[in-house]
């Protein structure tokens, strides 16, 4: 009999967020394993034709919610449309803030299904004392939690030490081909893909490049993703007479994204906690680029540390320690082929293919 699953979550494509290319892997994945698989989400585009016509091309069901102007109008008819999916389902996935929330009340009136909270790291500490603390009842309705680092699983339990959570990295499905080249200014070219935020740290590379022009003046920084903080990120950089050693790409098509991070040398992602708790869960894009042999640094204090083998496949630094930034970037380069070659092997194991077994040890069990 084929087991019968529904996974609520927050985000889903067309568009990007990384809670929605999670869900989109696993689904994909359990599809292809035999499940029957449909997927509750909100209607995120402004045209809902054309997140209908992203679906109506995939190998599975999903309900678009309708977002209303009234929040609790959206809120109401989540729980119904959600409701009607698990009645006939086994297994209840959920990923997202809200998601968890609905888990924990659906969980009220199906206690026989399973329900299992997928945890990235953003939705534990997100809105205000009365939302964290029902986010935190949320979490031990659950069957079943599993986190997507040890980071992730280490702020969970600093919200309620009693949980009992499986860490279960994200997988990710190389999309770049070495194939795709552009040419690029700079020596070593050094990357970074993400929203141009705080939180995704692309001003602690910016601070870091007075020290790196000085080992090597040609260092370029590269940041493609939607421009959120650029002007202060510009200013901050105009400041350190770093400018022309920077270019903003903005977000860009998929095809020029492939060119670019495939014509660089080194990856980087120096996210970092923001006041209000939201962090960094784990490091896809990471992945992505040591499929293709360039090395990473990475945040220690975040979880990306799962997504690095430290003196490996990358470095591992705190994002604002500017002197390990340099130091990191020295000791890449200087063994760059073996770094390039173990970058390739680590990130093997992250990908889908050898994810999915662990959801299923836990799904099936």
């Amino acid at each position: 009999m084929i087991q019968k699953i529904v996974l609520i979550t927050s985000e889903f494509p067309p568009l990007p967020g990384g809670i929605g290319n999670h869900a989109f892997n696993l689904v994909n994945q359990l599809v292809a394993k035999g499940f029957e698989v449909t997927v509750c989400t909100d209607q995120r585009s402004k045209n809902l034709q054309e997140d209908l016509q992203f679906d109506n091309e995939l190998p599975f069901f999903v309900k678009r919610i309708k977002r209303y102007r009234i929040v609790f109008v959206t809120y109401f008819m989540r729980l119904v449309v959600f409701f009607a999916e698990v009645k006939n389902k086994e297994t209840i996935l959920l990923s997202g803030k809200f998601s968890l929330w609905s888990g924990a009340i659906l969980k009220f009136f199906f206690r026989e299904k399973r329900f299992v909270g997928i945890l990235h790291g953003s939705e534990l500490l997100a809105g205000n004392k009365l939302q964290q603390a029902f986010t935190k009842w949320s979490l031990k309705q659950h069957d079943d939690l599993i986190a997507v680092s040890h980071f992730t699983k280490k702020m969970a339990l600093q919200l309620e030490n009693s949980l009992s959570i499986n860490v279960i990295n994200n997988g990710f499905s190389s999309q770049f081909e070495n194939d795709i080249i552009q040419t690029l200014n700079g020596f070593p070219k050094i990357v970074t893909v993400g929203n141009v935020t705080y939180r995704k740290g692309q001003q602690n590379i910016i601070k870091a490049l007075p020290n790196l022009r000085k080992t090597y003046p040609d260092v370029h920084y590269h940041i493609i993703g939607l421009p959120t903080e650029k002007k202060n990120f510009i200013e901050l950089a105009e400041q350190l007479d770093v400018l022309e050693s920077i270019t903003f790409h903005g977000a860009v098509s998929n095809n020029e994204l492939k060119a670019i991070v495939s014509s660089c040398d080194l990856f980087a992602m120096l996210s970092q906690k923001l006041s209000n708790g939201d962090f960094e869960g784990f490091g896809i894009a990471i992945l992505e680029a040591n499929a293709l042999g360039i090395p990473a640094i990475g945040s220690s204090d975040s979880g990306i540390a799962d997504a690095i083998s430290d003196k490996f496949s990358g470095r591992l630094v705190l994002p604002n320690d500017l002197e390990s930034i340099n130091e990191a970037v020295k000791e890449i380069m200087k063994d760059y082929e073996q770094y390039s070659a173990n970058a390739k092997q680590w990130s093997k194991q992250f990908e889908w293919e050898v994810v999915i077994d662990k959801y299923l040890d836990l799904i099936c069990k």
